[in-house]
């Protein structure tokens, strides 16, 4: 079956699935998205992913068109267009089709894009066994450039992060923001445990607010984990006995080495593999 796409309220064969070439998020990237995952037929943490969509689009001064719920009832309704149980969703706004140049007053009708499909970030392998990840020198956005928790359609910085990591020979990297703190991966939150703590950097380290951030503390929590926000460092990296990524597509996948140091004992740890089995557990119920 052909994906069903939909764009402004009507649904399209990926085939004749089509935008204006003078829309501002192809011409200068000027727009916002989320990816969420499909578990069972049910989008997980659906509200929390609308909310930080209009979220980003505010921020930027973009204005959706259509409500909260709307929004949401387009997401269910691609899915199940798309026959998927499992998956994944890229729901997309951009600014619409405007004229050569950055004024946004000069476009009109924004574009809600949503996408449903099949997604494997990662194989197998790296969730048995675990990543090896690179320090790279890219640095995340300057939060006074662009603040970290709109997620824009402007992925470049994220996007030299990750080739830098793999001329490194590493599929995943680390980001460090512009005081030489550790903010994030790529594509994905960061978390550490030493001596039975969870640690993870805080929102002002230069973050996206992740979802799946957000339910793994809630799991810690439930699993009675302590759980901190700090400010981390690389050598907090280098000396902890666990780290591990989480994010949408990647879910939670286990780091065992960075900068060619191995992160504890060189193996996916006891209280990443409970977050792991907690998780696959919350997503299913």
């Amino acid at each position: 079956m052909a994906k069903q796409i939909y764009i402004g309220g009507t649904f399209y064969p990926e085939a004749d699935a089509k935008i204006s070439v003078f829309d501002h998020g192809l011409l200068y990237g000027d727009g916002v998205f989320e990816g969420l995952r499909i578990y069972s037929g049910k989008v997980f943490r659906l509200g929390e992913h609308v909310q930080r969509l209009f979220e980003s689009a505010k921020a930027i001064w973009l204005e959706i068109g259509m409500t909260h719920d709307e929004m949401a009832e387009a997401i269910n309704t691609t899915v199940a267009k798309n026959g998927l149980s499992d998956g994944y969703v890229r729901a997309i706004v951009t600014r619409g089709a405007g004229s050569l140049g950055l004024d946004p007053r000069r476009c009109s009708n924004p574009q809600v894009i949503i996408i449903a499909d099949t997604i494997t970030l990662y194989p197998q392998e790296y969730y048995t066994n675990g990543l090896e990840i690179v320090t790279v020198s890219v640095i995340r956005n300057h939060p006074a450039a662009l603040s970290p928790r709109v997620k824009s359609l402007n992925y470049l910085n994220n996007i030299l992060a990750k080739i830098e990591g793999i001329q490194a020979g590493c599929i995943e990297a680390l980001m460090l923001n512009h005081k030489g703190e550790v903010a994030e991966c790529t594509g994905d939150n960061i978390f550490v445990v030493k001596d039975g703590k969870l640690i993870t950097p805080p929102l002002d380290a230069g973050i996206l607010a992740g979802v799946t951030r957000e339910a793994v503390m809630d799991l810690a929590q439930e699993l009675a984990i302590p759980c901190v926000e700090q400010v981390m460092t690389k050598h907090d990296v280098y000396i902890c006995d666990e780290c591990f990524l989480t994010g949408s597509a990647a879910e939670v996948i286990p780091v065992v080495k960075l900068d060619s140091r191995v992160l504890g004992d060189g193996k996916p740890g006891p209280i990443t593999k409970r977050l792991t089995s907690a998780f696959h557990e919350m997503v299913r119920s």
